[in-house]
């Protein structure tokens, strides 16, 4: 029989998607499942993006041009100069989801067996597209007593070696919620600076943000301009996850021409994804306002709902829709499966993402959790209750 590739024994499962074939068994079986897995937000998607797909006239959906329609470009340009962020349509690509502007970064900026900081627990694909680059990563841990802050600048150099190409933040962070603040930025801009590195700033919670404060994009850090490469995406915005737009920002006409050369091999990003990703631009301000009171509702509850359980701890996050957890069992991946397909109350269950795939260093996060606030309160309310009494049935309980 062949073999599959060294790559592909590599590549890690998802530890959002693999526990799907036991939450479908669940369903099977007619227990309600409430997702907090994955960051599928329930909001409304907005009405101007659906009508504009709607409307569409096109006789052939042809491919757009590799960079993405200049039209959305150029509309995008204006987004990012109402924000503070001085680009033009040029230094910009569009690709398929914020996934793929992280693929070719790391494809276009990074060779194989080089490395990248990144402040872990992170997005856990970011392990996925550096296996699929060929690059190594290297974690620098941040701890839930502090709410996930940007670890000490001083364990950031103990690992710079002559192979550090870059290094990864999530801000607001996926998958804890923490915002770094424009000092912390400024921090790292200084190693990257000292070091000669790329600083890969993924912003596509820019716009979740809480508690009165405010983003603050590494595109602004003076000086950097050639080092800093922005990942964005509609998916969380606007909440429209499925049609499969990002943008990859940057000042560097290098990057952007070498990554070019990627988006040409893969032809062009979704056509009907940029028709909605262009129209959602003008999305009404009203509705980011009804969004955000939203999540503060659901962040608030969920987060004071957790926080009473005994044994578990909970930090309020300051930006996105998810926050990490620890819970009092003796391992999350194990917990996580048991809840799905051995335990039920009143006919429902919850569906977590284990933390430990959100790690890069072996044995962390086995008790801690992902959860996504992406339900509405009523729902969120259900899944707290059958989390509680799951954490006093379960048999593994720590505490």
């Amino acid at each position: 029989m062949p073999t599959i590739s060294k790559k592909g024994d590599l590549m890690p499962a998802s530890p959002i998607r693999k526990l799907v074939p036991y939450a479908e068994k669940a369903r099977e079986k007619g227990i309600k499942v409430y997702q907090l897995n994955i960051g599928q937000p329930d909001i409304k998607t907005p009405e101007v993006a659906l009508e504009a797909v709607r409307n569409m006239t096109h006789q052939v959906i042809e491919y757009s041009h590799s960079a993405g329609n200049e039209s959305y470009r150029r509309k995008l340009a204006k987004f990012y100069q109402g924000i503070g962020i001085d680009v033009d349509h040029t230094e910009m690509l569009v690709t398929t989801g914020g996934s793929e502007a992280i693929s070719f970064t790391l494809m276009s900026t990074v060779n194989p067996d080089e490395e990248v900081i990144v402040p872990e627990p992170f997005y856990a694909n970011y392990n996925g597209f550096s296996v699929a680059a060929g690059v190594k990563v290297v974690p620098i841990t941040a701890s839930i007593e502090n709410g996930f802050a940007l670890p000490p600048i001083e364990e950031f150099e103990k690992v710079i070696t002559p192979r550090t190409r870059g290094i990864i933040i999530c801000n607001p962070n996926n998958p804890t919620g923490y915002l770094y603040s424009k000092k912390e930025l400024e921090m790292l801009g200084e190693i990257v600076k000292k070091h000669d590195l790329y600083l890969f700033s993924d912003e596509v919670y820019r716009e979740f943000c809480y508690d009165g404060e405010k983003h603050f994009s590494a595109m602004g850090l003076k000086g950097l301009e050639q080092h800093v490469v922005m990942f964005d995406s509609v998916s969380k915005r606007y909440s429209m996850c499925g049609v499969r737009v990002g943008t990859l920002v940057t000042k560097n006409r290098e990057v952007i021409a070498t990554a070019l050369k990627f988006a040409q091999a893969r032809l062009s990003p979704p056509s009907y994804g940029q028709v909605a990703g262009e129209a959602a631009l003008d999305t009404p301000p009203s509705y980011f306002e009804e969004v955000y009171a939203e999540y503060i509702e659901r962040r608030n509850y969920m987060v004071e709902a957790l926080n009473r359980m005994p044994g578990v701890i909970c930090p309020t996050p300051k930006g996105a829709f998810y926050t990490v957890v620890h819970l009092p069992v003796d391992d999350t991946d194990r917990f996580a499966k048991w809840i799905l397909s051995e335990f039920s109350y009143q006919n429902q269950t919850v569906m977590m993402a284990p933390a430990s795939g959100f790690y890069s260093t072996p044995g962390l996060g086995k008790q801690e959790v992902r959860i996504a606030y992406v339900l509405k309160k009523d729902d969120l309310a259900l899944a707290m209750e059958t989390l509680a009494e799951a954490l006093k049935a379960y048999p593994g309980r720590t505490k």
